[in-house]
Protein backbone atom coordinates (compact mmCIF):
# COMPACT_ATOMS: atom_id res chain seq x y z
CA UNK A 1 0.00 0.00 0.00
CA UNK A 2 1.27 3.50 -1.07
CA UNK A 3 0.04 6.37 0.58
CA UNK A 4 1.14 9.72 -0.64
CA UNK A 5 1.09 13.16 1.60
CA UNK A 6 0.91 16.47 0.05
CA UNK A 7 2.25 19.00 2.68
CA UNK A 8 3.76 22.56 3.59
CA UNK A 9 6.30 22.79 6.00
CA UNK A 10 4.87 26.09 7.83
CA UNK A 11 1.26 24.45 7.67
CA UNK A 12 -0.03 24.06 11.53
CA UNK A 13 -2.46 21.58 10.56
CA UNK A 14 0.05 19.53 8.66
CA UNK A 15 2.19 18.77 11.20
CA UNK A 16 -1.20 18.08 13.18
CA UNK A 17 -2.16 15.44 10.42
CA UNK A 18 0.64 13.70 10.15
CA UNK A 19 0.85 13.03 13.73
CA UNK A 20 -2.59 11.57 13.40
CA UNK A 21 -1.96 9.98 10.39
CA UNK A 22 0.62 8.17 12.17
CA UNK A 23 -1.32 6.96 15.18
CA UNK A 24 -3.81 5.78 12.73
CA UNK A 25 -0.37 3.52 11.12
CA UNK A 26 0.91 2.17 14.17
CA UNK A 27 -2.71 0.72 14.74
CA UNK A 28 -2.92 -0.90 11.41
CA UNK A 29 -2.12 -4.66 11.05
CA UNK A 30 -0.90 -4.02 7.55
CA UNK A 31 1.64 -0.85 8.67
CA UNK A 32 4.64 -2.86 7.61
CA UNK A 33 3.66 -3.24 4.14
CA UNK A 34 2.89 0.63 3.79
CA UNK A 35 5.12 2.83 2.01
CA UNK A 36 4.57 6.81 2.46
CA UNK A 37 5.89 9.62 -0.25
CA UNK A 38 5.56 13.15 1.15
CA UNK A 39 4.59 15.36 -1.60
CA UNK A 40 5.69 18.68 -1.71
CA UNK A 41 2.74 21.79 -1.60
CA UNK A 42 3.65 25.52 -1.26
CA UNK A 43 0.66 27.74 -0.05
CA UNK A 44 2.62 30.62 -1.32
CA UNK A 45 4.59 30.06 -3.94
CA UNK A 46 4.67 33.36 -5.19
CA UNK A 47 6.40 34.51 -2.51
CA UNK A 48 9.56 36.14 -2.52
CA UNK A 49 12.57 34.05 -1.68
CA UNK A 50 14.90 35.58 1.02
CA UNK A 51 11.71 37.46 2.27
CA UNK A 52 10.45 36.32 5.75
CA UNK A 53 8.02 38.56 7.09
CA UNK A 54 5.62 38.27 10.27
CA UNK A 55 3.67 35.16 10.28
CA UNK A 56 0.57 36.90 12.44
CA UNK A 57 0.82 39.73 10.13
CA UNK A 58 0.42 37.67 7.47
CA UNK A 59 -2.78 35.54 8.66
CA UNK A 60 -4.27 39.04 9.67
CA UNK A 61 -4.01 40.34 5.90
CA UNK A 62 -4.83 37.52 3.84
CA UNK A 63 -8.02 36.29 6.16
CA UNK A 64 -8.81 40.02 6.51
CA UNK A 65 -8.41 39.03 10.74
CA UNK A 66 -8.17 41.11 13.76
CA UNK A 67 -4.87 40.50 15.84
CA UNK A 68 -6.98 39.19 18.77
CA UNK A 69 -8.71 36.98 16.38
CA UNK A 70 -5.31 35.35 15.20
CA UNK A 71 -3.98 35.60 18.62
CA UNK A 72 -7.39 33.41 19.62
CA UNK A 73 -6.63 30.69 16.75
CA UNK A 74 -2.87 30.08 17.78
CA UNK A 75 -3.99 29.30 21.37
CA UNK A 76 -6.60 26.86 19.77
CA UNK A 77 -3.50 25.68 17.61
CA UNK A 78 -1.34 25.26 19.89
CA UNK A 79 -3.91 23.19 22.37
CA UNK A 80 -5.02 21.20 19.24
CA UNK A 81 -1.53 20.30 18.64
CA UNK A 82 -1.09 19.30 22.78
CA UNK A 83 -3.35 16.96 22.52
CA UNK A 84 -1.70 14.74 20.23
CA UNK A 85 1.92 15.25 21.69
CA UNK A 86 3.03 18.10 19.68
CA UNK A 87 4.51 21.15 20.96
CA UNK A 88 3.30 24.50 19.00
CA UNK A 89 4.94 27.87 20.09
CA UNK A 90 2.57 30.26 17.76
CA UNK A 91 3.69 33.82 18.80
CA UNK A 92 4.83 37.31 17.80
CA UNK A 93 8.08 36.08 16.54
CA UNK A 94 7.10 34.08 14.58
CA UNK A 95 7.90 34.28 10.43
CA UNK A 96 6.89 33.18 7.11
CA UNK A 97 8.33 32.54 3.91
CA UNK A 98 8.82 30.64 0.62
CA UNK A 99 8.97 27.30 1.20
CA UNK A 100 10.99 26.17 -2.35
CA UNK A 101 14.33 25.15 -0.80
CA UNK A 102 12.50 23.17 2.50
CA UNK A 103 10.60 20.96 0.05
CA UNK A 104 14.15 20.60 -1.98
CA UNK A 105 15.80 19.39 1.47
CA UNK A 106 12.77 16.70 1.67
CA UNK A 107 13.30 15.37 -2.21
CA UNK A 108 17.11 15.55 -1.12
CA UNK A 109 16.85 13.22 2.51
CA UNK A 110 14.32 10.95 0.09
CA UNK A 111 17.10 10.02 -2.26
CA UNK A 112 18.79 8.75 1.38
CA UNK A 113 15.70 7.30 2.65
CA UNK A 114 15.34 10.31 5.51
CA UNK A 115 12.35 12.18 4.03
CA UNK A 116 10.19 11.36 6.52
CA UNK A 117 13.20 12.33 9.13
CA UNK A 118 14.03 15.32 7.56
CA UNK A 119 10.31 16.45 6.88
CA UNK A 120 9.77 15.94 10.84
CA UNK A 121 12.88 17.50 11.59
CA UNK A 122 11.28 20.67 9.62
CA UNK A 123 7.75 20.88 11.59
CA UNK A 124 9.70 20.63 14.77
CA UNK A 125 12.40 23.09 13.81
CA UNK A 126 9.52 25.68 12.89
CA UNK A 127 6.50 25.06 15.08
CA UNK A 128 8.21 24.17 17.55
CA UNK A 129 11.96 25.81 18.08
CA UNK A 130 10.75 28.98 15.99
CA UNK A 131 13.81 28.60 13.82
CA UNK A 132 13.72 29.36 10.20
CA UNK A 133 13.05 26.77 7.31
CA UNK A 134 13.94 29.45 4.63
CA UNK A 135 17.47 30.26 4.52
CA UNK A 136 19.95 27.75 3.20
CA UNK A 137 22.44 28.04 6.37
CA UNK A 138 19.40 26.89 8.55
CA UNK A 139 18.25 24.15 6.19
CA UNK A 140 21.73 23.09 5.84
CA UNK A 141 21.94 23.17 9.76
CA UNK A 142 19.03 21.39 10.18
CA UNK A 143 19.67 18.25 7.47
CA UNK A 144 22.74 17.96 9.35
CA UNK A 145 20.89 16.76 12.35
CA UNK A 146 19.39 13.93 10.24
CA UNK A 147 22.92 12.90 8.67
CA UNK A 148 23.04 14.53 5.65
CA UNK A 149 26.35 15.64 4.43
CA UNK A 150 26.72 19.75 4.74
CA UNK A 151 28.26 20.30 1.55
CA UNK A 152 25.81 18.05 -0.33
CA UNK A 153 22.71 19.90 1.13
CA UNK A 154 23.89 23.62 0.24
CA UNK A 155 25.22 21.92 -3.17
CA UNK A 156 21.57 20.56 -4.47
CA UNK A 157 19.69 24.01 -2.72
CA UNK A 158 22.13 26.54 -4.14
CA UNK A 159 21.79 24.40 -7.55
CA UNK A 160 18.15 24.01 -7.42
CA UNK A 161 18.62 20.59 -7.67
CA UNK A 162 15.25 19.39 -7.34
CA UNK A 163 13.12 22.65 -8.44
CA UNK A 164 11.85 20.17 -11.34
CA UNK A 165 10.42 17.79 -8.57
CA UNK A 166 8.64 20.32 -6.30
CA UNK A 167 7.04 22.21 -9.27
CA UNK A 168 6.00 18.45 -9.89
CA UNK A 169 4.58 17.60 -6.89
CA UNK A 170 2.78 20.74 -7.45
CA UNK A 171 1.09 20.00 -10.51
CA UNK A 172 -0.12 16.66 -9.52
CA UNK A 173 -1.89 18.26 -6.42
CA UNK A 174 -3.61 20.60 -9.31
CA UNK A 175 -4.55 17.89 -11.45
CA UNK A 176 -5.92 16.20 -8.42
CA UNK A 177 -7.88 19.41 -7.58
CA UNK A 178 -5.69 19.81 -4.25
CA UNK A 179 -6.19 23.62 -3.25
CA UNK A 180 -5.35 22.97 0.69
CA UNK A 181 -3.21 20.83 3.21
CA UNK A 182 -2.41 18.22 4.40
CA UNK A 183 -3.90 16.13 1.58
CA UNK A 184 -3.82 12.44 1.75
CA UNK A 185 -4.15 9.37 -1.02
CA UNK A 186 -4.26 6.11 0.37
CA UNK A 187 -3.09 3.27 -2.37
CA UNK A 188 -3.96 5.68 -5.08
CA UNK A 189 -7.79 5.23 -4.41
CA UNK A 190 -8.92 7.06 -1.42
CA UNK A 191 -8.34 10.99 -0.90
CA UNK A 192 -8.61 12.65 2.71
CA UNK A 193 -8.18 16.28 2.98
CA UNK A 194 -7.23 17.83 5.99
CA UNK A 195 -6.13 16.83 9.29
CA UNK A 196 -8.70 14.66 9.95
CA UNK A 197 -9.55 12.45 13.53
CA UNK A 198 -7.42 9.49 13.37
CA UNK A 199 -10.39 6.99 13.16
CA UNK A 200 -11.20 8.87 9.36
CA UNK A 201 -7.50 7.30 8.54
CA UNK A 202 -7.92 3.52 10.45
CA UNK A 203 -10.88 3.24 8.32
CA UNK A 204 -9.23 4.59 5.06
CA UNK A 205 -6.70 2.08 6.02
CA UNK A 206 -9.02 -0.88 6.32
CA UNK A 207 -11.34 0.11 3.16
CA UNK A 208 -8.05 0.00 0.83
CA UNK A 209 -6.92 -2.98 2.43
CA UNK A 210 -10.11 -4.90 1.25
CA UNK A 211 -10.31 -3.32 -1.65
CA UNK A 212 -6.85 -4.75 -2.38
CA UNK A 213 -7.84 -7.78 -1.80
CA UNK A 214 -10.48 -7.79 -3.39
CA UNK A 215 -8.54 -7.43 -6.66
Amino acid sequence: MRVDIWSDIVCPWCYLGKRRFEKALAAFEGSDEVRIAHRSFQLDPTRVKGETPSRRAMLQSKYRLSEEQVRTMDLKMEQMAAAEGLEYHLTDAGLTGNTLDAHQLVHLAATHGREDEMIERLYKAYFTEQRSVFDIDSLQALATDEGLAAAEVREALEGGRYVDDVRRDLNEARSLGVTGVPFFVIDGRYGISGAQATDVFSRAFIMAAESSRSG
